[in-house]
């Protein structure tokens, strides 16, 4: 069982040795890919709740994905930056997928925010990373997450782990900028939105109804 609330020393070690090699001014080759969408949730979860109702509609997410690829022989290929926004949570993920696997596959940062404001005001604060995860090659994944109090007990004390946190939050807003997510996801949100309105071509006539006058 992944242990994401204390991970032990050397694994606290092996999590800043994988943070540290992530470029701080990378050189982009010139392709890139910007994709958005909408996404049915899973709600057989809340389906099974006492209560559920069966005529609500499903829940949805509407999302953007920004890739690029490093230029240069480093460690890591790629860089994903993915943001997913809900009825009740804005979540950004940034994944770096490594050119040659090894021992390591890649490492993800995310952040998440309760959809209380716009993605625009979200973008623009520094909000801190909540969850660091890395995908080893023939090994369990190392993960670090912030971990709060429960039913079951209080809070653990992650004060070991704030500079690891805090390293991971400087590296979301450094790619922030480097991506240009400020401008680029809330201008492609409000496109995935209006694609789904539906509303008739301007450009196609309707049959008038009988009776009407022309």
């Amino acid at each position: 069982m992944i242990n994401v609330c204390t991970p032990s020393r050397d694994e606290q070690q092996e999590i800043a040795q994988a943070l540290s090699r992530i470029p701080k001014q990378p050189l982009f080759s010139p392709d890139f890919e910007v994709d958005r969408g909408r996404s049915t949730l899973d709600e057989r979860a809340e389906f099974l709740e006492a209560g559920a109702g069966l005529a609500a509609a499903p829940a949805s997410a509407n999302w953007v994905r920004i890739r690029r690829e490093f230029a240069v022989q480093a460690l890591f290929a790629t860089v994903q930056y993915s943001f997913s926004q809900d009825e009740k949570n804005m979540v950004e993920t940034l994944v770096f997928h490594v050119r040659d696997p090894k021992d390591l596959l890649e490492l993800s940062i995310e952040d998440s925010a309760s959809n209380v404001t716009s993605a625009a005001v979200m973008l623009a604060a520094s909000t801190p990373a909540t969850r660091i995860r890395m995908e080893r090659f023939g090994k369990s994944s190392l993960v670090l997450a912030r971990c709060f109090a429960t039913e079951r007990g209080p809070a653990p004390d992650q004060s070991a782990y704030e500079p690891l946190f805090e390293g991971a939050s400087a590296i979301v807003g450094r790619y922030r900028a480097l991506l240009r997510t400020r401008r680029v996801v809330p201008e492609e949100l409000n496109r995935t939105r209006s694609e789904g309105v539906t509303k008739p071509d301007p450009g196609e006539q309707t049959e008038a109804p009988k009776g009407a006058r022309k």
